[in-house]
């Protein structure tokens, strides 16, 4: 008998309670959610700053390597206007720039470059089999995905966006805690220089409690097997996990992206929107520090992360870490180990899991 059945695992065919996370930015490939799929679990593909053609390219190859169910994943927001740079934003940018050996920048803000209604149209044409959103209700995407037979899950980090998302139609809801890498979920991140951040140990209960018909799956700081025990132990059917997966052998994050994992600390991951204009928990780095030691305002999001483009890009050619979006999560400092594949980190799960439960009942089973 699996204990680790859950719920979850059977309104979404899976064998274990585990999701990789849809983490954007040329980081979970094809191969790596496929492999997570195969071992059980539900990989994620990010469909976030890729190209139509590309994402289609992408989901054809994750079904080239696994029949098992995955998910897409799409960042929605609402279109800023498009508004002037201060001089300070202007003048940060361009000392950073020059730092890289890259040209002054002008002032004008550059197009976000993302069309998330024709990726959207590209996972509903390829059939997906579960479709999953973050920053904010899934509105007429949800409503075309479960049209179309899709499984849908959102993402949550207060209880009144839990609620909002039950009400939607969701068929499970990511309790995303403070303590998670890269993107805060948050809904609404003005006047909230962090977004919200209330701890996965009490979030999930609180969700639990509050919508005992929908799975709630506990991301935040879960990089082991302990973690899954715990998560299941407050009421979660699931876990996701993002961090835990960045230094597999399928991860094709920047080798000096690897490298901080395995060596950060655990005092390292702080919130800044200095690279896309929203809060999101990343290993301090150079430009991070320049940020707010200047004081300055971000550009809303995506206006901010198509001004800093060309700048990660060049330090990733350079592979000079200190430029580079390092996401990561408070649980970074138990990332210690860049042998292992995405099975043998889902299996890990599991044995340490058992072995949480053993040591409870006194070496039983």
């Amino acid at each position: 008998m699996n204990r680790y059945y859950t719920r979850f695992c059977e309104q979404f065919s899976l064998q274990v309670p585990i999701i990789q996370a849809g983490m954007a930015g040329g980081i979970t490939s094809p191969e790596l959610v496929a492999a997570v799929s195969e071992a059980g679990g539900l990989g994620t593909l990010a469909g976030a700053y890729v190209k139509p053609d590309e994402l289609r390219q992408a989901i054809r190859r994750v079904k080239e390597l696994t029949k098992r169910p995955f998910s897409v994943n799409l960042l929605l927001y609402e279109e800023p206007q498009t508004e002037a740079a201060a001089p300070q934003l202007v003048s940060w940018l361009n000392q950073l720039r020059a730092e890289l050996g890259l040209a002054p920048w002008n002032g004008e803000i550059p197009p976000a470059g993302e069309d998330v209604d024709a990726c959207f149209a590209v996972i509903l044409e390829e059939r997906v089999p579960v479709f999953s959103v973050a920053f904010s209700l899934p509105g007429k995407y949800g409503s075309a995905a479960k049209a179309a037979g899709m499984k849908l899950i959102g993402m949550a980090t207060t209880l009144d966006e839990a609620k909002a998302l039950h009400a939607a139609g969701v068929d499970a809801i990511v309790a995303q805690g403070g303590e998670a890498g890269g993107h805060r979920g948050t809904f609404v991140v003005e006047g909230k220089p962090e977004g919200e951040c209330i701890g996965t140990m009490a979030l999930v209960p609180l969700l639990a409690d509050a919508l005992p018909d929908v799975p709630i799956i506990a991301a935040g700081g879960i990089m082991d097997g302990r973690g899954l025990v715990a998560a299941l132990s407050l009421g979660a059917d699931g876990i996701q996990a993002g961090t835990r997966f960045l230094t597999c052998r399928e991860s094709t994050a920047h080798a000096a992206y690897k490298e901080r994992l395995l060596t950060a600390k655990e005092t390292e991951p702080r919130i800044t929107r200095a690279f896309s204009g929203r809060p999101a928990r990343g290993i301090e780095n150079r430009l991070m520090q320049s940020f707010a030691e200047s004081g300055i305002s971000a550009l809303p999001y995506p206006l901010q992360n198509s001004l800093t483009r060309e700048i990660r890009a060049a330090a990733a050619r350079r592979g000079d870490s200190e430029y580079m979006s390092l996401w990561a999560g408070q649980g970074v400092a138990l990332a210690r180990r860049s042998d292992q594949s995405a099975a043998e980190i889902i299996q890990e799960y599991i044995n340490q899991a058992e072995q949480v439960i053993a040591r409870w009942c006194g070496g039983g089973s």
